[in-house]
Parts: structure tokens; sequence; C-alpha cells
């Protein structure tokens, strides 16, 4: 016999388990939810929950405060104060301060796993949502009046019904492929490679993106002196990083990034990913809506991904409040895809844009990215656009 629920999320990471819990809170529990998630919970090897850091925005903690979810998380995040920008051996640079604009920070620093573990917590209380971990969705079928879904587990296979299916399964989604919602791929050839280091020179609230000649370098501050690093190279040249000892690490690091944080002593562990634009222009079917990186999946340049992520998220909760009896309804799916176009065009040209310009050794190029780095450091109204955008107070 089947389960009927109002809402099942396929994906139980940062997108998914947001998603959830705000739907949650903001319907004063009375939807009931199922999440399925296809990893156990606390497996390292989970692509959502993994080691790698990110950065909120001061506009995605506003919207993590307004569905209570802040408080799980804020005694682990670190404070952005400052974020410094400079292109290495040149001299183009401007910085962003939060205490000039009247905020305590510009956005936090956390840990994906250490936040997986709270927010898959936080659900397994909530008594209006079912948590099917590890759980996965094998096949669906879109109806009429609801969506079917068939799952399988260690404990045998079940099958739900939903009014609306989300899919928050990441940047291959499943249901996205199985409902026929295609991607657009565009490959940077770049690889980031990603560790936690530590300066002799705590970050102190301090970020860093260093432009290079083969791609942007970013240092995020974390707690005990460390920072994470998202480092992005040609596939050779990462390649050939991953493979060197610890002090050549550090040593080429060093000549990379400068100074600024005094020496690098340690290099916690390394690890790498491809850099590829995936974007679905469409994010929705009948009884189907993406979020997250199953609707598009970006570069970090600018640390965006998560935070356009979020915003879909919230801008779905407000679209199905509209409609709480049939929250899978065309009019509030409609509604939803309308309303995230521009954000989502408009972040997207934005970051594939700077991956051009700032991982580009052409003269007239880097000529170019240094004026406008030195124009927004001298006329600061020029700032604004790019400081709203990194804080994420933008129209959703």
């Amino acid at each position: 016999m089947s389960k009927e629920y109002d809402v099942v999320i396929a994906g139980g990471a940062m997108a998914g388990a947001t998603l959830a819990m705000a739907l949650d809170s903001s319907t004063n529990h009375a939807l009931k939810i199922a999440v399925v998630e296809p990893y156990a919970q606390g497996n390292a090897a989970h692509p959502g929950f993994d080691a790698r850091s990110i950065a909120l925005s001061y506009g995605s903690v506003e919207l993590l405060k307004r569905y209570d979810l802040w408080r799980l998380i804020e005694d682990h995040a670190t404070p952005i104060t400052h974020i410094h920008v400079s292109d290495r051996g040149h001299a183009g640079m401007t910085d962003f301060h939060a205490d000039k604009e009247g905020l305590d920070a510009m956005g936090y620093v956390v840990e994906l796993a250490e936040v997986g573990q709270r927010f898959s917590d936080e659900l397994a209380n909530r008594s209006n949502i079912d948590f099917f971990c590890p759980s996965a969705v094998t096949h669906l079928v879109q109806q009429q009046d609801k969506v079917v879904i068939d799952l399988t587990s260690d404990d045998g296979d079940q099958q739900l019904q939903a009014k609306l299916v989300v899919a928050a399964d990441g940047a291959d989604s499943a249901i996205c492929q199985a409902v026929g919602l295609n991607q657009e791929i565009r490959d940077f050839n770049q690889v980031a490679v990603i560790a936690n280091v530590l300066t002799s020179e705590a970050p102190n609230g301090r970020a860093f993106e260093r432009f290079t000649e083969h791609g942007p370098l970013a240092l995020l501050p974390m707690s005990q002196s460390r920072s994470s690093l998202v480092w992005c190279l040609p596939p050779e040249e990462a390649a050939d990083v991953q493979s060197l000892s610890e002090s050549a690490f550090v040593e080429k690091l060093q000549q990379a990034f400068g100074w600024r944080l005094g020496r690098f002593t340690r290099v916690g562990s390394v690890v790498s990913y491809p850099l590829l634009l995936k974007h679905r222009p469409q994010i929705v079917s009948h009884r189907v809506a993406a979020v997250g990186n199953a609707a598009q999946t970006l570069h970090p340049i600018a640390g965006q991904g998560f935070n356009l992520g979020i915003r879909d998220i919230a801008t779905l909760v407000d679209s199905l409040l509209e409609n709480l009896i049939d929250v899978g309804e065309y009019a509030n799916l409609t509604r939803f895809q309308a309303q995230r176009q521009s954000d989502r065009e408009l972040t997207i040209t934005m970051t594939s844009g700077l991956v051009h310009v700032f991982s580009n050794d052409l003269l007239t190029i880097r000529v170019a990215r240094n004026l406008g780095l030195a124009m927004m450091d001298n006329f600061p109204r020029l700032k604004t656009p790019v400081f709203n955008r990194a804080l994420g107070v933008v129209k959703r």
C-alpha cells in the first residue's frame, strides 16, 4: 500500500534538508513531507556533505533565520568580515568591509559535514517529516493528480504518492532525467583543488579571492587559524599539484597566493573535482520541481552556488504557500519557474563571465580587469551592485 504525502523531496543534503524544514516551519507543520536520501547518515562519501566548506551569504543567513534553521549551525559558523580581491602580479585590487556597511558579517563559512549531521538530526526530530535514509528512488510515474514513486532500501521496496516531487538530488539528478528536464553543460576546463590549510597568521574573518594566470584561488576563513582553499587550475596542473609532497604543495601555494596570511604551515587532505556549469533552463514539469544543484551547478569563483540554491528554495516555499491544498498544482509551479528566471540567468551569466575575464591572461583582458578592480576601489558607487550580489541581497 502506498504512503501518501503532500511533498516528496529526493535528496537530503543541504538543499533537500533545508527545503523540507523550511516548508515544515512556514506552513506551521500543515504538510506531510518525505525526504528520500540514498546515503546513510554520516557517510563520508556523501557528495552533498563532504569535506568542503561553503560560504553562506548574508542573504542566505537571513533566509535560514526566517525558517528557524540558523540556530542549528550558528555556533559552528565563521564570520566573513573582510573580502580582499586581487590580481596576482598586477596592481588591481579592491576590498569589501562588513563594518563599513553596518553589518556584523558579509557571510559565514560552514563545513558541510558538520551542517549535514545537524540538519539530519533535526530532520529526524520533525514529526511531519518522514526521513527515508538510506533509500533511493528507482521509478516515478506522473499522474494527473499525483506522482507515484518507487523506493528501494535495505528494508525492502516501498511506494509513495505525492502531490509534488522536488528534485534536490544533485547535478546529475535522476528525478530530472526521469521527467525530461534537460541539462545544458559547459566545461570550464578547470579543476578545483580543495583543502583546509593552516597559516602563521590567523585569517580573523578575512576572505581572499586571488586571480592568477591559470585561474582563481580563494581562501575562506575558518576556526583555529585555518582557511578553506579552493584553487582552480587547468586539469594537467591540478594533477601535478595534487601529486606534490606537502612541503612542495605549500611552496607552490605560497607563490600563487602571496604572504597576506603569513606562511602556509600545514595542508590537510587534498581533493579535487572538475568544474562544469550544469544548467536546466526548465526547472518544472508536471508536479515536479528542481532546486539547488539539481537546477544549476556553478563555478565556485564567486561563491554563488548554494546561495542561489537557497533562493530557489525560498521562492518555491513562497509559491507553494499560495495553495496548500494542492501544492503541486500547475499555477504554483509556473509561478516558481517565472520568479526564478531572472535571478538564475543573471547569476549564471555573471559567474561564467567572471571565469572568462579572470582566467584569461590576454593583455587586453588583463588590463581591463585591473582597471575595473582599481575603479571599484576608488569609486565606491561602482562596488554597490557587486557587493549586494556577494551579500545575496538580490530580488528573487
